[in-house]
């Protein structure tokens, strides 16, 4: 994309004004990391009882950094007096940056963004943290779609080192490079996606989710013992089940169903009832404290079965089809292999990238277990990548 009509300038990186929206635990970490790299923040809630307690919180947890000598209360006192509540959208207008991070709702989004570029100087970007809704989707409200960009953070977003920079299709040039640098200037691993459901990490993921879950509902095993196989076999710090109940079966639910809706209903990511059901009953995971486990006060966990035969049937097939979406999401040019693979390790924390894990396995090998579901299921669903089909038959191993 050619800038050739560039409409903001270049920002240094502090001591600039960064305007958050919404005041939840996405938007209240955002505003934490951006206060502590010096930064001023305005951040604004349609509640504003929630924004003060998000400002509430921030303060915990640099009391917390302060006595874990992280950071020196000096530093803290003046991170937390960069933060300000805002009372209104029109506090915005003398912004850098904006970032909304509310819900995932295109309409509300849209709505949003029609409304910032009236407020904001035509030098302000406008960013969105969605996990999984189209930024040329959102940036069509405006009239200049090519100040809008996707900067996905991930939870927590001052803990985790990876954030997705995504392009609209409108999105100019320069807004991209300014937009990797401050990033980079907050201590972040950046990566460049292409404007696709999911991004990187949202679509590459999703079997961890999806395949965990449709071996619990054919009845293989359950959520302990994939959890065990996923962590003891295969070296994840955190089992499929264990990790939806941490973000949050609501969260998760709904990144899966975007994803799927917007890959005109592809099977490969198709939701599961038994996600919809959590859903839908308010089971939500630790923060209501029943999802996939229970977590209420003495709520006895179950016990995984430890047969390492078990297993065997369970991890390869779930990491078969991590491999193969993250060769389908290299074939399509999502991201580079270099940025698939840092995504991978830094957004989700995986033992290794999936395509160096795809080739240490044997390409020959993953594509077996891939031709065997769909010759056993005949779905969609396990339709091998034509990049791995391919690579597998180059490397003859």
């Amino acid at each position: 994309m050619v800038d050739l009509h560039p409409i903001h300038e270049t920002i240094k990186m502090n001591n600039k004004t960064i305007g958050i929206i919404g005041s939840g635990t996405m938007g209240s970490g955002i505003a934490q990391l951006v206060a502590v790299s010096e930064c001023n923040v305005i951040l604004f809630d349609a509640n504003q009882d929630a924004a003060e307690y998000a400002k509430e919180k921030v303060l915990k947890i640099l009391e917390g950094l302060v006595k874990k000598n992280k950071i020196s209360e000096k530093d803290a006192e003046a991170a937390l007096a960069r933060i300000r509540i805002a009372d209104s959208l029109m506090e915005f207008n003398g912004c850098d940056l904006v970032i909304e991070a509310i819900v995932e709702d295109l309409a509300i989004k849209k709505d949003l963004f029609k409304n910032l570029e009236a407020i904001c100087k035509p030098s302000c970007v406008l960013a969105t943290n969605t996990s999984s809704i189209s930024i040329t989707s959102i940036a069509s409200a405006c009239k200049k779609p090519g100040r809008v960009i996707g900067i996905h953070f991930f939870n927590p977003a001052p803990v985790m080192p990876l954030v997705e920079i995504i392009p609209g299709l409108a999105t100019e040039s320069g807004i991209v490079n300014e937009a990797l640098q401050t990033i980079k200037s907050w201590g972040k691993t950046t990566v460049l996606a292409k404007d696709t459901p999911g991004f990187i990490v949202n679509r590459v993921a999703r079997p961890f989710y999806g395949e965990a879950i449709r071996i619990y509902e054919e009845g293989i095993a359950d959520f302990a013992t994939i959890d065990w196989a996923v962590k003891e076999l295969g070296g994840f710090k955190m089992g499929p089940f264990e990790l939806m109940d941490f973000i949050g079966n609501d969260v998760n639910y709904k990144v899966t169903e975007t994803v799927w809706q917007q890959f005109f209903n592809d099977a490969r990511y198709k939701p599961s009832l038994t996600q919809k059901r959590l859903f839908e009953a308010g089971f939500w995971g630790k923060k209501t404290g029943r999802g996939y486990y229970d977590y209420t006060e003495g709520a006895k966990q179950p016990e995984p079965i430890k047969d390492p035969d078990l297993g065997k049937q369970i991890l390869p097939r779930i990491l078969a089809m991590l491999i193969n979406e993250a060769y389908e999401a290299l074939y399509y040019k999502i991201a580079t292999r270099e940025d698939l693979e840092t995504a991978i390790t830094k957004g989700v924390n995986y033992p290794k990238g999936l395509i160096q894990w795809g080739e240490e396995i044997g390409l020959a090998t993953v594509l077996t277990v891939l031709d065997e579901l769909q010759s056993t299921y005949k779905e969609e669903r396990y339709r091998p990548s034509l990049l791995l089909r391919k690579m597998a038959a180059k490397k003859g191993n």
